[in-house]
């Protein structure tokens, strides 16, 4: 039966400045990539036939530094902007502190967490999915599905994207869904790709 491993990539130098990142290619942070090698000592003894990864440098160095640690550098990696982070428009750069400050608590947390309201000039979760999901349908799930063990390296928001529509959640639970940095999650997946089990490791 398939595995599919999703992690999000090691804390970047924005994650720790509080900045929103975005499309912005920041590199990871010291502590990333010591999350990164952590990721990497969880996933050992696993093995995969593929790894999808975004166009953004924290991502594609978090997948680096795992599948060094897990011995697995030979396998076909697939780089796209389909998976990178929400494109938060003007917000990107700014301090998350002085945003909330400037425009409100809950207006800031509709814009990070909600379902389909964008910040000014950038995307929402739902736009975020129109690209992530066509993607998914079109590359990794035919790999899924003819057997494969698949690892995504992405960004917090583009897994929220694919998490809703694997375990089909709501509007309202994915509001209240965060996806840590560097910690990988396992989903199990019968021949039709349903989940039998998901879990962190």
């Amino acid at each position: 039966m398939p595995k599919l491993v999703i992690v999000r990539h090691g804390q970047s130098q924005w994650n720790l400045e509080n900045r929103f990142t975005g499309w912005i290619d920041i590199d990871l942070s010291p502590k990333g990539i010591e999350e990164a090698n952590n990721a990497g000592e969880k996933l050992k003894g696993y093995v995969f036939d593929k790894a999808y990864t975004s166009a953004l440098i924290r991502a594609q160095k978090t997948l680096g530094i795992i599948l060094g640690i897990i011995g697995e550098t030979d396998i076909p990696v697939e780089k796209d902007q389909a998976l990178n982070e929400r494109m938060y428009g003007d917000l990107q750069g700014l301090n998350k502190d002085e945003t909330r400050k400037k425009f409100g608590d809950e207006q800031v947390r509709i814009w990070r967490r909600s379902y389909d309201v964008a910040p000014p000039n950038g995307e929402s979760l739902k736009d975020t999915s129109d690209r992530v999901m066509p993607y998914y349908e079109a590359k990794i799930k035919p790999d899924l599905l003819a057997g494969k063990n698949i690892l995504i390296s992405a960004h917090g928001n583009s897994l929220r994207a694919l998490v809703m529509s694997l375990e089909k959640l709501s509007k309202e639970q994915i509001l209240e869904t965060e996806i840590p940095t560097g910690i990988p999650k396992l989903y199990e997946l019968d021949s039709d790709l349903n989940i039998i089990e998901f879990k962190y490791l």
